[in-house]
């Protein structure tokens, strides 16, 4: 077993897609991610960390990716996997307090990462993944259509929002650019009711035969109409009519938005947990 580290994401791209395109359903997140990378509609203040798994043949068993923004993202890494990835993990990743994964190879990192560091572990969020089975359409007042130019000041607006609402805002410079790269290539869409926006679902680059739709969003005083259901039932179809299979993920803690999406079609394929290292509190250091 041995493991290879890299701020390049083409050659990570070369070395795992062969890897990850055997599902990549289960492996969507990592594979946008690069991919966006790649093609420079994501950006990042400092250089994400790559890191491959290859057994004693040389053929890639595991992949993980990092990044300032969302930490360290495993996948679907096996656990007996997490090991071999530790030191490089404390080392190199461009932020370690965050670790995403399933709950035992999260957590089994999380672990061991706090022990070197001297920090403590707590879970912040639970995200299950989701693929769609059987289609059912969603209908609410108001119309689907894809977002154009002049809604870039609003999109932005709503960008931020979800970002502090799932507690990992964008900076501003990234949420414009962010908005408008994925209105020019069409990835975002909005429901519009009476002249105004009142939601706005995106989705990520079909890549072998899959497609992640996310980010889903309605501002708090337009929610409980349907709006976002019936916004990302229309994106669904849209996907669903170009060959793809279609996935998203979806915070457990959010009960309505999964109940919602179960009634689209969607169904559980795995759960991840996510993890925050948070400093030590010593012997006389407040509570």
């Amino acid at each position: 077993m041995n493991l290879r580290a890299t701020t390049n994401p083409a050659d990570f791209k070369a070395a795992v897609f062969p890897f990850l395109q055997r599902d990549p359903v289960l492996y969507s997140s990592i594979l946008s991610n690069t991919e966006d990378r790649i093609n420079g509609i994501l950006h990042d203040p400092v250089p994400p960390l790559y890191l491959s798994i290859h057994d004693d043949e040389d053929l890639v068993v595991g992949a993980v990716f990092c990044s300032a923004q969302r930490g360290i993202q495993l996948g679907a890494l096996p656990d007996i996997l997490v090991p071999a990835i530790a030191d490089a993990c404390a080392g190199l990743a461009p932020n370690p307090d965050v670790i995403a994964g399933t709950a035992s190879a999260a957590r089994q990192l999380a672990e061991l990462l706090a022990a070197r560091r001297g920090k403590t572990v707590r879970q912040i969020m639970g995200v299950r993944l989701h693929k769609l089975g059987e289609f059912t359409e969603l209908r609410a007042e108001g119309t689907p259509r894809r977002a154009v130019a002049a809604d870039a000041d609003l999109l932005i607006v709503l960008l931020a929002a979800y970002g502090i609402e799932l507690g990992h805002p964008l900076p501003p410079a990234e949420q414009d650019s962010w908005v408008r790269t994925r209105t020019e290539l069409g990835r975002l869409w909005v429901w519009e009711h009476e002249g105004r926006v009142v939601s706005m679902v995106g989705h990520q680059q079909t890549l072998f035969g899959s497609t992640r739709v996310g980010p889903v969003y309605t501002p708090p005083d337009e929610r409980g109409h349907g709006y976002a259901g019936a916004l990302t039932a229309h994106v669904t179809k849209k996907l669903l009519a170009t060959g793809s299979q279609v996935c998203l993920n979806t915070d457990l803690a959010n009960p309505t938005a999964n109940k919602i999406y179960a009634a689209i079609g969607y169904r559980p394929v795995e759960d991840f947990v996510v993890y925050q290292l948070d400093p030590a509190v010593g012997p006389g250091d407040p509570d």
